[in-house]
């Protein structure tokens, strides 16, 4: 049985000891698309490796998955790894796709991908939306997982094959490594194959994809001499004898391919497969293969060997029309050279579906084959034909990515044509998520050179590329572009703000600040200073080690007075005042009115030229004055934003974590927990040590303290390290404050409290005093109440005196709180009343519900068991609205030593407001006090207040966000999270 190159549509060998690896994939197609044939119902899925090196037959078993799948009816896509083309950014990715995306218009496409259209498009060869950014290239990933996951469950069941995967583009193989677990949830098969001594150093993770899936590749061994022996016999005939066999298997160690190509080269020479003609074998077998298959080659004529060294240098592009221009050959002798490579089994036949097409594509009769072919050429030649395949490949329109791989190859040559090609190379592989492929081409662009006035630009793109994954290399990149002569004032504040982000990215942020400072020096446009003012202020603000906040902080507030919130950059620096105003512990109504101003008609997360610190901020000042449910709503629309873009690494991160921490301050622990361990795991998968992670952790933590978890509090912060390493760069919450929280929680009162001296060293000289913001002072109260019970008293004294200040009610509350807790005898109580009188008016649930237990407490202390149940059960009910399981536990066992029996807590959706509520929420934006709706509703002030607390922690707000919330969709205020249909639901 001949061997014809093992591709879809010829004629396959038989395939010879491999019926442990043909059980393995009839027993995983039997579990996908069931036992019987023609069964299309969807099974589960499962992974198939085959490793072994060049010609040992995995093509072979691939076709062999192929039929057995088509015969059982399952959709196969399949896809091989090329030599040529492992630098073209989702290469395999885009060849597994087409057949499914092929014929379809672009209407169709976006009804198949949905939402990630404008994410995946450029990624699998479609094309974007016009003046679509540039996704993260884990955007991207989270696309194509999802087009993917997709196309098994339409396509069901489905069979994915990859072949020579040790060649597959760097970027489809990162993809299909993080993928590949999934398939075990979906109806997929998924089958690769690859040779191991030549996967790349940077693949590791694909090599262990079969361990991490449970399973271990199927490493092919050598056939035997009895297999060889059949190979040969089925070739050339049963009377071949036993020794000419023998030295078959001993010439090619057992390979199939070499054993199948020697047979055909023995019936080509006419000779008689018997022991007398060893010697003829072996001479053969050696041109089977390297030199040998060279000298064969040459032998067929100088066309042949130009148009094999044009198909071998096209690689997977190759047809005959651009071989014969590469080569340098008419249609006359091309045809004939078509002719004799597919006689001398060099080119493999075109497959037999009769289209024309087929006919005109090129493929080498096995990758061995042109490997050798490719690596003849002399080096000379193989540059220039490159370069002539560039050309020959952008003629064709087949796109300046397929034109870059060739110029790659080439020697720089000072044509502006190239950099041309490669800076539009490099702009497609960035919008497709591929920045290392787009880095390549720049690189290489620099290289040409470009000409004096496109080099800054060059500069700074190749700059960009490198951003996420090298900023220090950027930094690089950006210096060199901003001393270049010839510079556009556009370009050169896109260099310094691209620099200075850099900057900070490498925790250099006092460099980060300086760039931009002199940058509004020299800056004559009024915009353009704004705009770099406004940087240098946030990267101050970011700043650990800022020597003169107080300062910056009078210049920040000088300036906001005189600008009306014209303009990004105007409304950035009045965002900036907003944030400043709250750190500093400044009236809450004070910061409220700077965080509205710049808002103004929305402050977008992904403008690539301001990026998304200052609305994060904006939404955090929000919440930190009592408007967490405002908070929430920017936080929602952020993320969103983020979504949309393809901007699924640090900025997701930050968006899911920073939500957690607004559900935490609101007390929403179970929502608020699930948020945090998101976006950690975004953090982990982004980097190590980044400012992602640090906030991240810290906010964990704080949950599971707050949730009675301090064990596993602990195994977080030692998992990462957590207050080994204070951050250079501000992090909110404070970690050193919450490391000194788990420290107290922990019992370690003493290394919290040194601690927290250190931190209040740290912030009061920038007059960072806002116990809302960072409650330093609380804390040490705390630690030192049992040894200097008179310094905790002055300490948590001087917070609460902080706090009134500010003036939110949970920041007053939570400060009385604490000084309850170092307040001894009668008194407490007493202060605990004001505390639940404070928090009550507030949208902190967690809080709430520990100070009525607190106070509870204290009261059955006190000797009042009736009034100490009341305030337990309602802290009861808000532990267990908030899920706090261990404030739920202690609440039951005081209401316990009480005497009474625990009721059952109330059970409410945590967002619908009921009629009365409503009503009474509307009465109170009106500006009704709380007698006159007592008046109104026949009820007492207690239950006023109690109806108003449950109000404030639905709507995320205190008693002054009500009349924004209640003024509904018209007003273009948002109706908040769980209240549609209405100004407050029903």
């Amino acid at each position: 049985m001949a061997y014809m190159g093992d591709r879809p549509g010829r004629p396959l060998r038989l395939l010879l000891e491999r019926e442990t690896e043909t059980a393995a994939l009839e027993s995983l197609l039997t579990e996908l698309s069931g036992p019987s044939q023609g069964l299309t119902a969807a099974g589960s899925g499962g992974l198939l490796v085959f490793a072994g090196p060049a010609g040992l037959g995995k093509t072979t078993l691939l076709n062999e998955v192929r039929r057995r799948a088509l015969a059982r009816g399952c959709t196969v896509l399949s896809a091989r790894g090329g030599e040529q083309e492992q630098g073209v950014a989702f290469h395999v990715v885009r060849h597994l796709v087409q057949p499914v995306l092929a014929a379809g218009s672009e209407e169709e496409h976006r009804r198949t991908l949905g939402s990630w259209y404008d994410i995946v498009a450029p990624a699998v060869g479609l094309v974007a939306g016009a003046g679509h950014s540039s996704p993260d290239p884990q955007g991207v990933r989270d696309g194509l997982d999802w087009v993917a996951t997709r196309f098994a469950v339409q396509h069901a069941p489905l069979v994915v094959m990859l072949d020579d995967a040790h060649w597959a583009d760097a970027e489809s193989l990162t993809w299909l490594t993080g993928f590949a677990p999934r398939v075990t949830e979906l109806p997929m098969l998924l089958v690769v194959a690859y040779r191991p001594d030549e996967l790349p150093a940077d693949a590791l993770a694909f090599g262990k994809l079969a361990e991490r899936h449970g399973s271990r590749p199927f490493d092919l061994a050598p056939l035997t001499p009895g297999a060889i022996s059949r190979i040969v016999r089925d070739a050339l005939g049963e009377d071949a004898d036993d020794a000419f066999c023998r030295e078959t298997w001993a010439v090619t160690g057992g390979n199939p391919f070499e054993a199948v190509e020697l047979a055909a080269r023995v019936a080509d020479r006419g000779l008689k497969p018997q022991s007398a003609h060893l010697p003829e074998l072996r001479q053969l077998a050696s041109a089977v293969k390297g030199g040998g298959l060279i000298e064969r080659l040459e032998r067929l004529g100088t066309s042949a060997v130009r148009f094999a060294w044009g198909a071998a240098v096209l690689g997977a592009e190759a047809s005959r029309s651009r071989a014969a221009s590469v080569g340098g050959l008419g249609d006359a002798e091309s045809a004939d050279a078509v002719a004799k490579l597919r006689e001398a089994r060099i080119l493999a036949d075109p497959a037999r579906d009769g289209s024309d097409e087929d006919d005109d594509h090129l493929e080498f009769f096995h990758p061995l084959v042109s490997t050798a072919v490719y690596r003849a050429i002399p080096a000379a030649f193989r540059v220039a034909m490159h370069g002539q395949a560039a050309a020959v490949i952008s003629h064709a329109g087949l796109g300046a990515t397929a034109a870059a791989r060739h110029l790659l190859e080439t020697h720089p040559e000072s044509d502006p044509w190239v950099v041309q090609q490669l800076s539009e190379a490099a702009r497609d592989y960035l919008r497709a998520g591929a920045p290392d492929a787009a880095r390549r081409c720049l690189t290489r662009a620099l290289r040409e050179p470009p000409a004096m006035e496109d080099r800054a630009q060059v500069l700074f793109d190749l700059g960009c590329s490198a951003l996420l994954t090298e900023p220090a290399v950027t930094v690089n990149h950006l210096r060199a572009a901003l001393d270049e002569p010839v510079l556009d004032p556009a370009l050169r504040e896109a260099i310094v703000y691209r620099l200075a982000q850099a900057l900070g990215h490498s925790d250099r942020m006092a460099e980060a600040a300086r760039t931009v400072a002199d940058a509004a020096r020299w800056a004559t446009d009024t915009r353009t200073r704004l705009h770099m003012q406004a940087e240098q202020f946030m990267w101050n603000a970011f700043r650990a080690d800022e020597q003169d906040s107080p300062a910056r902080s009078r210049k920040l507030a000088r300036l906001a007075e005189h600008l009306t919130g014209t303009g990004t950059a105007e409304r950035y620096i009045m965002g900036l005042r907003a944030w400043d105003a709250m750190v500093r512990g400044e009236p809450a109504p004070t910061a409220l009115e700077w965080a509205e101003k710049a808002l103004g008609d929305g402050l977008p997360w992904t403008d690539e030229q301001w990026g998304f610190e200052v609305p994060v901020l904006v939404a955090l000042t929000f919440m930190y004055c009592d408007q967490p449910g405002r908070a929430e709503e920017l936080f929602q629309k952020g993320i969103a934003e983020c979504q949309d873009r393809g901007w699924r690494g640090a900025h997701l991160s930050f968006g899911y974590t920073l939500l957690g921490y607004i559900r935490y301050r609101r007390g929403r622990l179970d929502s608020a927990e699930t948020l945090v361990r998101d976006g950690l795991r975004i953090a982990d998968r982004v980097g190590h040590q980044v400012p992602a992670q640090y906030f991240a952790i810290g906010i964990l933590i704080e949950i599971l303290l707050a949730r009675g978890r301090t064990e596993e509090a602990e195994e977080v912060a030692t998992t990462y390290h957590y207050g080994d390493i204070v951050p250079s760069a501000v992090v909110y919450p404070d970690a050193q404050t919450v490391h000194s929280e788990l420290l107290l929680a922990l019992g370690r009162r003493r290394e919290a409290e040194q601690q927290l001296v250190r931190v209040g060293e740290r912030l009061e000289p920038r007059g960072m005093r806002n116990p809302a913001w960072c409650p330093w002072q609380l804390h040490l109260a705390r630690a030192k109440a049992a040894t200097d019970p008179e310094q905790a008293r002055e300490l948590a004294a001087e917070g609460v005196r902080r706090a009134r200040r500010f003036g939110t009610r949970s920041a007053v509350g939570q400060a009385l709180h604490a000084m309850a807790a170092v307040t001894p005898g009668p008194e407490q109580a007493q202060v605990l009343a004001e505390a639940v009188a404070h928090l009550e008016r507030s949208p902190s649930g967690h809080d709430l519900a520990s100070a009525l237990i607190d106070h509870g407490v204290a009261l059955r202390r006190s000797g009042l068991p009736q009034d100490a149940a009341e305030q337990l059960h309602r802290g009861l009910e808000g532990a267990v609205q908030c899920g706090a399981d261990a404030l739920v536990s202690r609440a039951r066992e005081e209401l316990d030593a009480t005497g009474m029996w625990p009721l059952q807590p109330r059970t409410a959706a945590a967002d619908s407001l009921t009629v009365q509520e409503r009503t009474v929420a509307e009465w109170a934006a009106r500006g009704w006090s709380n007698a006159r709706i007592a008046e109104a509703l026949g009820a007492t002030d207690p239950v006023v207040t109690r109806l108003l607390s449950d109000i404030y922690l639905k709507a995320g707000c205190d008693r002054a966000g009500l009349p924004r919330l209640l003024a509904g969709p018209d007003s273009g205020a948002s109706t908040g999270p769980g209240l549609p249909g209405g100004p407050m639901g029903s």
